[in-house]
Order: structure tokens, then C-alpha cells, then sequence
């Protein structure tokens, strides 16, 4: 059996002001067409379907249209649990109903105990359990049990879980968790404060492949089939380096087999350019992807008179502008070196960058008269 883990589409997210919908669009096509061209057992999505619990009505629409495109279209089972975006009763509207077309929303308590049964030839029956994201208070209030960290009601769920498994089928976990020693990202909200969302991977230890959401990066923690799949597409310039995708699983009569990694590509990528805002405009014409979202460091250290109207003229999606040149020092240092620039330094700065030549020496003695009229001012 092969089937499709990805996780953390975030539908309808909001980049500095900026909707992502189109993009996420793209790459979502790209999972379409890749089940169009291979050819798998299912599709897994594992949690933060939408960015919020209400999410926006473009998003609905580009969700309806790609199931319907894997289901109906393609004929390919898609399973898929709320994460801690989502709102878990709205995701799972309609979810008995629509079990019969191929879409398994496991949104629930009662629903996690009755997997999604999967039989091929080479692996037999596979059952996917889904484990729909919940805090440690809802475990406490709808299983009533004893437990206060997100660790405690994981390995609570598991044990109920693993009480149900038939020992002739391979077992799948789908999960939305922090798992402990993972790398995070900055665009993960997150799930507790203190570090109690973390969760142990020795409760997953007995399944044949746990497909995990939540954490933006893809990676494996504890073992090779405890796996996130990581996000969608870049959601932070924190990832500018990441790579995106899905994860391709393999499952035979024996249980796990491996992944394979297959790469998705959004229309604009997410970097970080550092430099002098002149350099900057200067290497743009050069560079292959002046579309993508950008996040600018400038390195100057004299004042800029519209810096992003300059960087925009070049790389129109800038989103995000920083001038830590701007910022000599801290504490004593930084009131040093202010000490050092007076205020007809500071004019200079700003004359030249306005007129793109220097003071005469006529008009530097004519600031220099209204600074000192303004200094005696003050004092009397």
C-alpha cells in the first residue's frame, strides 16, 4: 500500500497583510496531480486544514473543489482530523454522510476508536486511526480521565486506541502534536505555554506509521515512521530554507516499509535578502525570483528616505522591512555613539539622501544658525 501524508494546509492564512489563497491553490494542485498521475491508496491530512475555525469563504471553496477532485474525480479515500486551527465540529460537519464519496473527517472522540479500514493486495487491511486534536481538559471532560499535560492525554488516547487493533491488519496513527525534542518553526501557534504540549514518541512506538501535524519542518522523531510531513508551503521567513512537500509511505504485510519525500513548489517563495539598499537594487536585476516575498535587512547606517518604495521598485513583494544598521548598539553603547552624531549630522543625512547632493557650505551654516537659535531657545 502507498498513500499521501501531508498536514498543515492552512487554508485562507494571511501573510503581513497578504492572502496566501492563490499560492496555496498551486501547490494544491500539485497534490491533485500527482495522485492524478501515480496513483495512491489514500490521501492523509493531519490536522490545521483551515488557519482558523472560521475560516474565509475562498478557503472553503478551494477545500470543496480539491476533495472533490481526489474523491470523486480520482476515486482516492481522503482521512483527515482537525488540528488546533480548526474548528473540529464545523470541519466535521457532515462527516457520516459523506464517508460514503471517500472523505473520513475523524473529528471526534467516538469516531476515533472506528478506523478507516483500507484493503489492498500487497499489504492486506490497513486501519487508520485518527486521533482529532484535543487539550488535556477535553480528554478529561469526554473520557473522564485523569489527565493534566498534553503527554498524559496522548498516552491516554493511545491506550484506547491500541485496545482495538486486530492483529491481522497494519496499524496507522494520525495525530496533531508537539512531539518532545521536535524542531519548531515560527509559525506554529502554539499549543500551551510552558512547555506542557510536548508529547512523548514512546506512545507511538506500536503502530506501523504515525502521521503527525502540527510542526511546520518536515521530520522524524523517536523513530522513521513517527513523521511529520511538515506544512504545505512556507509560512514564515524563519522556513525560507525549508522544503516543502508530502510524504509518499509504503506499508506491506509486515508493516512499514519507508517514505519518500516528493517536493512541492509554491509560486513565490519566502526569503530573507541582507545588505545596503543600494546593493540591493543593484543585484535585482540579476535575480531569477524578484516576485517572491521578501524580508529585507538593510545594513546602512545613515538615514533612507522611502526605502521600501526604493525596494518595491525592484521587488515588489517586500512585506517586511528591518534596518538593524540603524541600531549601532545597546544600553551604554547606543548612547554613545548618539552622543557622537549631532543633529546637523543627522540633517546631512537626511539633505543628502532627499537631494542626492551634499550642503553647500552656506546652507550647512545656515542649519547650524537655526539648530543653535533652537538650542537657546530651549535653555531659556
Amino acid at each position: 500500500m502507498k498513500f499521501l501524508h501531508t498536514s498543515d494546509w492552512h487554508l485562507g492564512r494571511q501573510f503581513h497583510n497578504v492572502s496566501l489563497i492563490d499560492d496555496q491553490d498551486v501547490v494544491l494542485q500539485q497534490v491533485v496531480d500527482y495522485v492524478r498521475q501515480y496513483s495512491v491508496d489514500a490521501v492523509v491530512v493531519a490536522g490545521d486544514i483551515y488557519d482558523r475555525s472560521v475560516p474565509p469563504t475562498q478557503a472553503i471553496l478551494l477545500l470543496n473543489r480539491v476533495i472533490t477532485q481526489l474523491c470523486q474525480e480520482l476515486s482516492t479515500p481522503v482521512i483527515m482530523i482537525p488540528g488546533n486551527h480548526d474548528g473540529a465540529a464545523r470541519l466535521g460537519f457532515g462527516a457520516e454522510q459523506m464517508r460514503g464519496a471517500g472523505l473520513h473527517i475523524i473529528s471526534d472522540f467516538s469516531q476515533m476508536l472506528e478506523p478507516v479500514v483500507i484493503h489492498t493486495d500487497d499489504a492486506g487491511e490497513v486501519a487508520f486511526y485518527g486521533m482529532p486534536y484535543s487539550d488535556p481538559e477535553q480528554v478529561r471532560h469526554e473520557l473522564h480521565a485523569s489527565v493534566s499535560t498534553h503527554d498524559e492525554a496522548h498516552q491516554h488516547l493511545c491506550e484506547l486506541i491500541s485496545r482495538q487493533f486486530n492483529s491481522s491488519q497494519r496499524h496507522v496513527l494520525i495525530s496533531h502534536c508537539f512531539v518532545d525534542g521536535a524542531m519548531e518553526s515560527e509559525s506554529e501557534r502554539p499549543l500551551s505555554i510552558g512547555g506542557s504540549d510536548r508529547v512523548n514518541h514512546q506512545h507511538f512506538l506500536g503502530f506501523d506509521y504515525v502521521a503527525l501535524g502540527h510542526l511546520h519542518q518536515p521530520q522524524f522523531k523517536g523513530a522513521e515512521y513517527i513523521r511529520y510531513s511538515g506544512s504545505l508551503m512556507k509560512y514564515s521567513f524563519s522556513e525560507q530554507h525549508q522544503k516543502k512537500g508530502m510524504n509518499l509511505v509504503e506499508i506491506d504485510r509486515d508493516g512499514f516499509v519507508g517514505t519518500t519525500f516528493i517536493p512541492l513548489k509554491a509560486p513565490h517563495e519566502m526569503r530573507i535578502i541582507e545588505g545596503e539598499l543600494q546593493a540591493i537594487i543593484d543585484s535585482a536585476k540579476d535575480d531569477p525570483r524578484p516576485e517572491d516575498y521578501l524580508l529585507v535587512r538593510l545594513t546602512d547606517t545613515h538615514a533612507i528616505l522611502d526605502p521600501m518604495d526604493k525596494l518595491r521598485s525592484v521587488y515588489p513583494n517586500v512585506l517586511h522591512l528591518e534596518k538593524p544598521g540603524m541600531l549601532i548598539g545597546i544600553d551604554q553603547e547606543m548612547r554613545s555613539q548618539r552622543l557622537k552624531r549631532s543633529e546637523l549630522d543627522m540633517f546631512k543625512d537626511f539633505f543628502h539622501e532627499a537631494h542626492q547632493v551634499p550642503l553647500t557650505d552656506e546652507q550647512e551654516q545656515a542649519v547650524m544658525d537655526v539648530i543653535q537659535a533652537l538650542k537657546h531657545g530651549e535653555e531659556q
